[in-house]
């Protein structure tokens, strides 16, 4: 039998040879200058996402932007956080892994070539450049070399002299720096781009894996929340942001991961002695500063500090930037007046921003006041265009002019009229089912387009603008008025009395037909019933409703009368509603009319205001934050880095030529012979200059 241990050895040294040559293959393709741009593009249209997307907002902002299904695709992604997503690392590190490959592989040819005289030429190679001539003189040849040497050094070349085969061999070179610049640019990328991921969350998510820290989901006292919930002291790098209200102090910082947070302990305790905000004419803030008392754990010394923005309090390794500044619980107090039913009781309400209060709304159901934000003046564009947006345009349908008069919110004008409105408060109101909207109402009256007005605003959701509901300031100054006829109107018995008043006050003429008075009291109660209507099928839309059940033919003609009653009987319900407060009738005066008209508009909005009180800010105790970001980033020395040794790089590749020159010289009957060679890496009219610049130098020619 034959042995098959040779066969074996050959097999098992071609298997040894396809894996080599496989391995050589990944290396060539992880380091070649295609997987890199390849790479380079992936990044860019992920640094592209992560600039459209905002990026580690709270996830219910999300949710309201994209939509459910969206946001869950979306999610699975990262888009949210594209720069600390795995894939997007994992991206980072090949694109380090392939550029240290590729100066691990061309930088020590690149050295060895820098150093090189390049002395291994022949004199018929020399005739092959491109760039050459070739000349006779009658000097020695060890006086030709040496005086051209003189000549080409004087133009700044390094010059070296090497006897080959008889002759003599002057080469040179200038510009080798250039291949400096390639190892400089490369090593660049590698360097910034550790020091990006040194400063991301990568380390927090090794210490998730390691050490089974996780996000805190949730509400808690921060103090009592877990240490799996917590970063220690030697977190090497975070981002994270905290809110101090004037007064108290905080020794944490929060930073977003995921649906949670992570809570970052800090080696200090920051103390918010005073908040200083300055704002421009208007409203833009001019400066935040921040006076602060720092007191060091270890040493349990203190020192005040003053964080401004642009000039961060740098720390123990850690930087407090002035980020924004916000409420840190003002005491406010309000008075409600309900907005359901007959009732026109005012009750007054406290709260805190940051805080809930419980409440009782007029149809017995409860609701809880998420009070969260407050502000102490606002300045606002005011200008308007001589035109109500409720206005009658007579050239205008009946359903045209109705669209005028729907929508309260305050228009916004291409004039600009920017004024200080005073406080506002905003809260929400969330019912036992979870269900909430939220509320932006002013504590003063805005005069718009001439006349003064309340705004009490609503939206659905953050991702909405605020709608503005106009209630018409009374001659007081007060929402007393408008919230006497809103009562009025949801009373049948006072909606009857009006009717009554209406019909016996409309001037008929002494001969008129009784019969008529009870036809317009019947209009009147009729009109007064559909305006007061249910829910959003009240006001114009509820008339609207009732005037498109008749023929078209009479629907504009109805229209007209139909509101001309109405306004009267509205005159007439405000009247009755007075008198059963004991109070004087109003007087018959153009700026009455004005308020009722405007009152009667806010009438009808108001079933799109959707909450069972209405709450006027009547005073506050302002309690202002400031909301610090707290960083440790060691890798931003090595971003600097990377950036010099980038600028440098391009530097020399873009303004350094490498330029190699070769003189052959050898001995002849009559003197010497020379022969001159001129390269470089990228061919321009500057070398071809050069070139007849040291020609005409050496050669003469």
């Amino acid at each position: 039998m034959e042995s098959t241990q040779p066969v074996n050895n050959a097999t098992g040294g071609i298997q040894l040879q396809t894996r080599r040559r496989w391995v050589a293959d990944l290396v060539e393709l992880i380091s070649s200058m295609r997987f890199a741009i390849s790479l380079l593009t992936v990044i860019s249209i992920a640094s592209v996402i992560g600039t459209v997307v905002s990026q580690n907002e709270p996830m219910p902002n999300y949710v309201n932007q994209f939509g459910p299904f969206w946001f869950e695709v979306f999610a699975k992604l990262s888009v949210y956080s594209v720069y600390s997503a795995w894939w997007f690392l994992l991206i980072m590190a090949f694109l380090v892994t392939s550029t240290s490959l590729c100066i691990v592989r061309n930088a020590p040819k690149m050295l060895r070539d820098m150093k090189s005289w390049r002395e291994n030429v022949r004199e018929q190679s020399l005739r092959n450049f491109h760039h050459h001539v070739e000349w006779s003189a009658d000097a020695g040849t060890d006086q030709l070399a040496s005086e051209s040497a003189r000549r080409v050094a004087a133009a700044g070349y390094q010059v070296k002299l090497v006897a080959k085969d008889g002759a003599t061999l002057l080469t040179a070179k200038q510009g080798a720096a250039n291949k400096l610049g390639y190892i400089f640019a490369h090593a660049a990328i590698v360097i910034i781009c550790v020091g990006g991921l040194l400063d991301s969350n990568l380390p927090i998510k090794a210490q998730q894996w390691l050490y089974n820290k996780e996000p805190f989901i949730g509400n808690g006292i921060i103090a009592e929340i877990p240490q799996r919930h917590r970063l220690g002291l030697g977190n090497p790098t975070f981002r994270g942001n905290t809110m101090i209200p004037e007064g108290a102090a905080s020794n944490t910082s929060i930073i977003p991961s995921g649906e949670g947070v992570m809570i970052q302990d800090l080696p200090f305790t920051l103390k918010l002695e005073k908040f200083i905000v300055e704002f421009y004419s208007t409203g833009m803030p001019k400066l935040f500063a921040s006076k602060v008392t720092v007191t060091d754990h270890e040493t349990g010394k203190s020192f005040p500090a003053t964080i401004e923005v642009n000039k961060p309090l740098v720390y123990k390794g850690l930087a407090v930037y002035q980020s924004s500044f916000e409420d840190g619980g003002s005491r406010l107090q309000l008075v409600g007046y309900p907005m359901q039913g007959p009732g026109n009781g005012q009750f007054k309400v406290e709260g805190e921003v940051g805080k809930s209060t419980p409440l009782l709304g007029s149809s017995g159901a409860e609701y809880a006041i998420e009070w969260s934000g407050f502000r102490p003046f606002n300045v606002e564009n005011t200008a308007g265009n001589g035109q109500d947006v409720r206005a009658v345009d007579q050239k205008k349908t009946f359903n045209e002019r109705l669209d005028q008069r729907l929508g309260a919110a305050a228009n916004p004008e291409k004039n600009k009229d920017l004024k200080n409105v005073g406080p506002s408060v905003q809260y929400k109101l969330r019912d036992k089912n979870g269900q909430a909207k939220e509320y932006n109402n002013y504590m003063l009256p805005v005069k718009l387009d001439g006349q003064e007005v309340f705004l009490a605003g609503v939206r659905d959701t953050p991702a909405e603008s605020f709608r503005y509901l106009r209630i018409p300031a009374d001659d007081k100054g007060t929402v007393a008025e408008w919230m006497r006829l809103r009562a009025a109107l949801n009373d049948p018995k006072l909606r009857e009395a009006a009717a009554r008043r209406y019909g016996a006050n409309v001037p008929l003429g002494a001969s008129s037909d009784p019969a008529l008075r009870e036809q317009l009291q019947a209009s009147a109660q009729r009109g007064l019933n559909v305006f007061a209507g249910e829910g959003e099928a009240s006001g114009y839309i509820g008339i609207a409703r009732f005037i498109g059940k008749l023929p078209q033919e009479q629907q504009e003609k109805t229209a007209d009368i139909f509101m001309k009653i109405l306004n009267g009987a509205m005159w007439e319900l405000w009247q009755a509603a007075r008198a059963k407060d004991g109070l004087p009738p109003a007087a018959a005066t153009e700026d009455n009319g004005r308020f009722l008209r405007a009152a009667t508009d806010a009438l009808s909005d108001s079933a799109f205001y959707g909450a069972p009180v209405f709450l006027q800010l009547k005073g506050f105790d302002e309690v202002k934050a400031s909301v610090f970001q707290v960083t440790r980033s060691p890798g931003k020395n090595v971003v600097y880095l990377g950036c010099l040794l980038l600028v440098l790089g391009v530097f020399a590749m873009l303004y350094v030529r490498e330029r190699r020159l070769w003189i052959w010289i050898r001995p002849t009957e009559r003197g010497a012979h020379a022969l001159m060679a001129m390269s470089t890496q990228r061919r321009s009219l500057d070398f071809d200059k050069e070139f007849e610049r040291l020609k005409a130098a050496l050669a003469g020619k």
